[in-house]
């Protein structure tokens, strides 16, 4: 089966980021000229998939906005002739992809959110992308959903992007222990079968230091054992949890992406993020250069 629907749980309020956030929803914060759920969107599109499928709550429709068509944007842009800006306003969306919503009520979890999507994904295998965490493949590589899409089409087996962090931040992520050369890993260097995972482990516990980051691909039993695990702390339902059941009867993968990985939900992720992207982009990275290399300079 192919992955062809997106997950994109967008319903949380991001209170790290306030008061920045407190009418304006994280996931529409700029990174140069675009927001981060764009270029999570982007990324999908870039992987083949076709059906976006937000998890939205309430005050969230700028998200909708920002996907729907600007009817009077787009004319009072054609009436100028401002083609330039008029595509760039027309492709926000790729014409290939549906968008869809579906209403949060209560904000239970991450898993809770992915079981949101059920209705609209079914069985089918799909991909989870959190927003918050924008993640930018090297010049001439396939994007790191694209890259996982690939590994999931040739082993058929739920996969999850991972990355080495610091053993004293293990308490900030799920990590997984995993063993290597199984049969549905292979030899492939960057993939590891996963045995057991922890959500949010202190560092003198953790498994390992293998975290989970903001990519996935799930397939459709996770829904099940979605619906069977027992809510934690707060009353939410971890995806993590979930993971964990379905390790009980069926296989998943530890995939080391090739890219870099942004994590935008913290202030100093999003600085980094900022100026990194702001070097890469062909308007303005080479004057926005120059300013830093004087900046520093004079400093």
């Amino acid at each position: 089966m192919r992955v062809k629907k997106a997950v994109f749980p967008v319903a949380g309020m991001g209170t790290r980021f306030l008061p920045a956030t407190k009418a304006s929803p994280k996931e529409m914060m700029p990174v140069v000229d675009k927001p981060l759920i764009q270029y999570a969107v982007e990324e999908a599109a870039e992987a083949g998939i076709t059906d976006m499928v937000f998890i939205t709550g309430r005050s969230k429709r700028a998200i909708e906005d920002h996907f729907d068509k600007a009817y009077e944007m787009e004319a009072e842009l054609a009436a100028k002739d401002k083609q330039a800006l008029l595509e760039i306003v027309r492709n926000t969306v790729p014409r290939s992809v549906n968008c869809i919503y579906i209403r949060q009520n209560e904000a239970l979890g991450l898993g809770h959110a992915v079981l949101c999507a059920r209705p609209v994904v079914g069985d089918a295998p799909f991909a989870v992308l959190l927003a918050d965490d924008l993640m930018d493949a090297p010049d001439g590589t396939p994007g790191i959903l694209e890259q996982m899409v690939r590994v999931y089409d040739a082993r058929q087996v739920s996969v999850l992007a991972v990355q080495d962090v610091p053993q004293a931040d293990t308490r900030s992520y799920g990590i997984v222990g995993t063993r290597r050369g199984s049969t549905v890993a292979g030899d492939d260097p960057r993939l590891e079968e996963i045995t057991h995972m922890v959500e949010k482990p202190k560092p003198e516990e953790a498994p390992s230091t293998l975290a989970v980051v903001g990519r996935y691909i799930l397939s459709g039993a996770i829904f099940d054992r979605l619906r069977e695990v027992k809510a934690g702390s707060g009353g939410e339902i971890q995806l993590t949890d979930g993971i964990v059941a379905l390790l009980d009867s069926e296989s998943v993968l530890a995939y080391r992406y090739d890219g870099v990985r942004y994590d935008c939900g913290s202030k100093i992720g999003y600085l980094k993020a900022s100026v990194e992207l702001g070097l890469k982009h062909r308007e303005v990275g080479a004057e926005f250069k120059a300013y830093l290399d004087g900046f520093t300079t004079a400093r």
